[in-house]
C-alpha cells in the first residue's frame, strides 16, 4: 500500500506564492495517476490538477489552469504543485491523491484509492 505525505503548507497573502511536495512511499508502475485536491470548509473536495505518471500528461481544473503548475519527480517519488497568484478562495486543506484509471483527468473519487493526510494552504488579502 502506497503511502503519501504532503508538506509545504503554509499561510500566504494574496497574489504569493508555494510550493507543495508529496512524497510517496513508493512509486509503482500500478499508480497510474497522481493527483492534488483541496477542500476548504463547508465545501466539498474538488479536483485541482495531476499527471499521468508514465506519460507526464497534466491535467487542471479551470479555476487554476494558468496559475498552477503540477510536477512529478520520479527519482525522488515526489509529486509537485507550484501555485502562484493565490487568491484567498485557494485557502483549502489541500490533499494528493494515488489513482488507477484512465479517467483520472475527471478527478473521480472512485479511481483515486490512496491519500495523504492533507495540508493546509490560507491565503489572506
Amino acid at each position: 500500500q502506497v503511502q503519501l505525505v504532503e508538506s509545504g503548507g503554509g499561510s500566504v497573502q494574496t497574489g504569493g506564492t508555494l510550493r507543495l511536495s508529496c512524497t510517496a512511499s513508493e512509486y509503482t508502475l500500478s499508480t497510474y495517476c497522481m493527483a492534488w485536491f483541496r477542500q476548504s470548509s463547508g465545501k466539498e473536495r474538488e479536483g485541482v490538477a495531476g499527471v499521468y505518471t508514465n506519460t507526464g500528461t497534466t491535467y487542471y481544473s479551470n479555476s487554476v489552469r494558468g496559475r498552477f503548475t503540477v510536477s512529478q519527480d520520479k527519482a525522488k517519488n515526489t509529486l509537485y504543485l507550484q501555485m502562484s497568484s493565490l487568491k484567498p478562495e485557494d485557502t483549502a486543506i489541500y490533499y494528493c491523491a494515488a489513482g488507477n484509471g484512465a479517467a483520472c483527468y475527471k478527478f473521480s473519487a472512485g479511481i483515486y484509492d490512496t491519500w495523504g493526510q492533507g495540508t493546509q494552504v490560507t491565503v489572506s488579502s
